[in-house]
């Protein structure tokens, strides 16, 4: 039987099947309440960039100079690239 959680979390079973799961309090209350919510589409994508893949090399050394990424300048675009995931 799914535990009420009070008026802070709108959805009992996804809250508890995430912290199952090994999500934090918060992260769980944050997907729980967003699924609840029909304004809201969780498991859409959020940004609007475009992949690394499809970025010029000189886009992602950019992106790499902002991130203060060190040894970036002598960088392939697939170093970047994983350098820019990994920051």
């Amino acid at each position: 039987m799914t535990k009420d959680h009070g008026n802070s979390i709108k959805d009992d079973s996804t809250y508890e099947a995430l912290r199952e799961d090994g999500a934090s309090k918060q992260k769980a209350a944050a997907i729980a309440n967003a699924q609840a919510n029909d304004d809201q589409e969780p498991s859409k994508k959020g940004g609007k960039q475009p992949p690394y893949e499809e970025w010029t090399k000189d886009a992602l050394y950019d992106r790499a100079q902002e991130l203060d990424i060190d040894g970036r300048s002598d960088m392939t675009k697939a170093e970047l690239i994983e350098a820019l995931r990994n920051s």
